[in-house]
């Protein structure tokens, strides 16, 4: 009997559950288990492993890297509870989703908020596909955290759109095959002077240049556009209404780089393993060093209570319920993140902190740059000081009174 015909809801997810994990167990490949999901991140390199591009392949065809989009735009079309089923499936074999990037944690969500249907029957489905790699041009050398301050200029030439500015930490900007921009369509006015474009990087007048990181890596760039034209059909919702909109798609952001960034994702061996191999055990197999074991028992109770929050948020964000508790998700996101890189690095001692040479295994080497990367983990997405900002205004209801 298939699911939909069963009208009992427990027996209607029972069977669902025996249908996904049969069809996993079908298409998910045995190699993959334990590997890192590099076609989910937004970095090039490589070719990936034939069989994650066949993995990636078959999710993308059956929906379910977008499990709970609508079905008419490629995604899955399950209801929250199939999802769920879904993803204890997917972590009971040790699947990974190969569909990820900025296309599905910002802007597929946004665009199916405010897009027109043409732009969602042309945009959207390659999301679901993991067809394309999107970057998000918001950030200007002038417009940090006061992003309505923001310069890049999109004029109406009639037929066209005229693009001319600057974007900086542009992630993925190197590897992308889209970009998402705030742009100025009107100087007289700050916030509704912002309207939201999507532009093409192939696009004549693109250039992007890489910037280094302290951690060794380039993720990000400047992105120049000068004179880049941009058909009229781009600009998504009303012009003007572009700071409505990039704000929507930063509350996705702050949500799913909570709960799906780098708290969300596998980050191999726990710490107490890690602490077991290098400060090693007392007679009860316990971590010898008491006071450490003490700290990454309060640590790694945090994070469960943190992940499973931002699971019950980010489930509550793709119904369109978007709360302003991201902000409060990317705060502590933040700092338990960087708790445990910090906490990684005092359990190697002098093992973690080499850069190169054969004295290190790879992953101290990872641990050093890991620590480097995740300083700009407070920074990224909105600063702990504007998330801070956020909380007390919007939240508590801070407001200033002249």
């Amino acid at each position: 009997m298939a699911t939909a015909e069963l009208t009992n809801p427990a027996d209607a997810l029972e069977a669902f559950r025996k249908e996904a994990a049969g069809w996993l167990a079908e298409h998910f490949p045995k190699s993959l288990v334990g590997k890192e999901n590099v076609l989910a991140t937004v970095e090039g390199g490589s070719d990936p492993d034939p069989e994650a591009v066949a993995w990636k392949r078959a999710m993308g065809e059956k929906g379910w890297g977008t499990p709970t989009w609508p079905k008419e735009y490629g995604g899955g079309g399950l209801s929250y509870p199939e999802a769920r089923v879904l993803q204890e499936e997917m972590g009971r074999i040790g699947a990974w989703n190969p569909i990820g990037g900025m296309g599905v944690m910002m802007l597929g969500p946004t665009l199916l908020e405010f897009a027109s249907e043409e732009q969602k029957q042309r945009h959207i489905p390659p999301i679901c596909r993991g067809e394309i790699r999107w970057c998000q041009g918001y950030s200007e050398p002038g417009a940090g955290s006061d992003l309505a301050s923001l310069q890049t200029r999109c004029e109406d030439k009639g037929d066209h759109w005229l693009v001319n500015g600057q974007k900086t930490w542009t992630s993925g900007g190197q590897w992308a095959d889209w970009c998402f921009a705030l742009v100025r369509t009107d100087t007289s006015k700050k916030h509704e002077g912002i309207s939201f474009i999507l532009l093409d990087m192939k696009s004549p007048g693109v250039e992007v240049k890489p910037i280094r990181m302290i951690s060794g890596t380039s993720p990000f760039c400047e992105t120049f556009f000068t004179d880049v034209k941009v058909p009229k059909e781009n600009i998504v919702g009303d012009l003007g209404n572009g700071w409505t909109i990039g704000k929507r798609l930063l509350q996705h952001e702050r949500t799913n780089l909570s709960g799906g960034g780098s708290l969300g994702r596998g980050q191999g061996p726990s710490l107490s393993d890690i602490a077991k191999h290098y400060v090693g055990t007392d007679a009860e197999g316990r971590i010898a060093d008491a006071d450490l074991r003490m700290r990454i028992v309060r640590h790694e109770m945090e994070a469960q209570a943190f992940k499973a929050t931002a699971r019950r948020v980010m489930l509550e964000s793709k119904s369109g319920n978007i709360s302003l508790g991201s902000s409060i998700l990317k705060n502590v996101g933040a700092r338990i993140t960087q708790e445990r890189a910090e906490l990684t690095l005092e359990i190697m001692g002098m093992n973690g902190l080499g850069w190169s040479g054969d004295g290190f295994n790879p992953a101290e080497l990872g641990a050093t740059r890991g620590w480097l990367w995740g300083k700009a983990v407070s920074i990224y997405g909105g600063t702990t000081e504007i998330q801070n900002n956020v909380i007390a205004k919007r939240i508590l209801g801070m407001l200033d009174h002249q």
